[in-house]
Parts: C-alpha cells; structure tokens; sequence
C-alpha cells in the first residue's frame, strides 16, 4: 500500500455539496439532478477518498459532522472557483470579449480613436479595450513580447512574425502660415518641397520619417533640424507662428488647423504622398480570426473620414 488517497471529483463535491444545503437526501438529488442512490455513493466515495466522516445518517434525517461542517465550506469555495474557471474560459471562448491591449501611435490616437471606441461600444460591448499610445519601436517591442495583443499606427512594418491587416491610405496636407505664398492652394508638385522650411516631429515618430521619405522623393537631400516638436499640435502652432511649414495627415487636418486662425492648407496633385495605416498582430495569433473582423469593421466606420479603404 502506498497510502496515496484518491482525488475527489467534481461530481462527489457536487453531491456532498447538495446535501449540506439541504441535509436531505431525496431534495439535495432533485437540486443536482441526480438519483438518490447515485447521490448517496458519490458522497460515500468522497469520504473514502478523503478518509473521513462527512455526515450523520439516521433514519429519519441527515446531519453534518464536526468533520462535515469544516469541509463544506471549503468544498464550496472549491466548487465556485471552478464555476469561475469555466465562466473565464467561455470568455475566451467566446469572441471580442475579455481584455484586448491596443497599442496606437501618437499621429494616429486623436483622430482615429473616437471612432475605435464608438465602434467597440456599441458592436462589441463585453470587450475590455485597454489603449496604450507609444511610439513604433515601443509599440512593436510590446507586440512581440506579449504586453500589447494588436497595434494601430503605420506601415509598412516589415518586422518578421508581424502580420499587418490595412485599413486605409490618406494623402498628406501642407500646413503653411496665413500669409505663405503656397497657402489655400490646390495640385500642388512635390518638388515645391525642395526649398521650404519644413518643420519635423523629434526622432522616433514614424511620421518623421515619412515626412524625409517624401522629401527624398521630390528630390530633396534632407531637412535641417533646427525646430521640432514632440507632438503635431505643438508642429501646427510653430507653423501658425511663421517657424516654417509641415505635412499632416488628411486625417489630423481638421483636429489641428481648427485651434488657430492664421493657418492655411494645400494639396498636392495625384499621386499625392500618402501613408497607410493598418492593424498589426502577431502571426498566427490565437484570435486572429477576431482581429480581422475588427478590421473589417474599422474599414466600414471609417467611411466618413477623409481617407481611402484598403482591403487585405
């Protein structure tokens, strides 16, 4: 013999549980949906397994043991934890509800999360969205480490393991002052670029580069750091303030310009310079299926906003 007791089963805590509410046998079966007989061995198995006396049983009515009346409250807590195990995993069973972590880049979080948020309030309300707004490298370093489940921001990424899902393109918008010669107009040629004094957000934001991306693209070998700023409210008040000019996204123009008078936009003939923003996740994330479904949800809510849907 090697003394080693057998576990107890869920359906011998059930039984026992039954009967110490009930401390009847026939009522504590009908409350379970069990036959008396089976109730009643379940419970005499669960004192042999646990190698003591559970209950008093007379003829005429059922009592609990000192032994009993200690272990039915443990057997409850037991039984309403699994009850919660299963309710959790039901949970994640069960799409868009439980937490999702969803890292946005700052050129992105003020103009598009309103309609993220109206989305998931009123199409998924049993998801627990937790935004974290932080830069590419911070957000892709979150990604891939588990701290972060989907991200928002621009792409192209190009990082292995990430599974990009677009949504949109947007073209960008030249911010100028009031009283700037390009200010208001329409069609504009990219190479206008080449000679502007051209404001940029601080290293890090991936709009930074996009911004240099276009300039190289009109021909232009770089843009002299000497004023940047940390957010594109503060790039738009340098601009309103005669510092220079800068490139906003379609989608921020109207957030931004709003705040002062003493600015003007212009466009830029087709092709215009664009970027594309998109959803990131994990490759072969386990609820990816949920993911591109919530993509495709953001295509439809986002056809009021200035931008141009992108099918995966």
């Amino acid at each position: 013999m090697s003394g080693k007791k057998r576990q107890p089963s869920l359906a011998q805590l059930r039984a026992f549980d039954a009967v110490a509410e009930h401390l009847h046998f026939r009522d504590a079966a009908a409350a379970i949906g069990m036959s008396q007989p089976a109730l009643s061995g379940a419970v005499s198995a669960l004192e042999e397994a646990l190698g003591v006396t559970l209950l008093e049983r007379t003829t005429r009515k059922v009592l609990l043991s000192p032994a009993g009346e200690r272990l039915a409250v443990r057997t409850k807590a037991v039984l309403a934890e699994v009850g919660a195990l299963l309710e959790e995993a039901e949970a994640v069973r069960a799409p868009f509800t439980g937490a999702l972590r969803l890292g946005v880049i700052p050129t992105v979080a003020p103009y598009l999360l309103p309609t993220v948020l109206r989305l998931v309030h009123e199409r998924y309300p049993d998801l627990d969205l937790q935004v974290h707004e932080e830069q590419t490298a911070s957000l892709l370093e979150g990604l891939t480490t588990g701290r972060l489940d989907l991200l928002l921001l621009a792409v192209p990424l190009g990082v292995p393991g990430v599974t990009e899902l677009p949504l949109f393109d947007e073209d960008f918008v030249l911010v100028t002052p009031l009283d700037h010669r390009l200010g208001g107009r329409e069609g504009l040629d990219r190479s206008v670029l080449r000679e502007l004094k051209l404001l940029l957000l601080d290293e890090g934001h991936c709009l930074r580069d996009q911004a240099l991306d276009i300039c190289r693209e009109a021909g232009r070998a770089g843009v002299p750091a000497t004023t940047t700023a940390a957010g594109l409210s503060t790039l738009v008040q340098l601009v309103a303030g005669g510092l220079g000019v800068t490139l906003l996204p379609r989608t921020a123009v109207r957030v931004e310009t709003s705040r002062s008078s003493q600015l003007l936009t212009a466009s830029f003939a087709d092709p215009a310079p664009t970027r594309r923003v998109a959803l990131a996740m994990r490759t072969g994330a386990a609820r990816s299926a949920e993911y591109e479904e919530l993509a495709a949800a953001l295509r439809e809510a986002m056809a009021d906003l200035p931008v141009r849907t992108v099918h995966g």
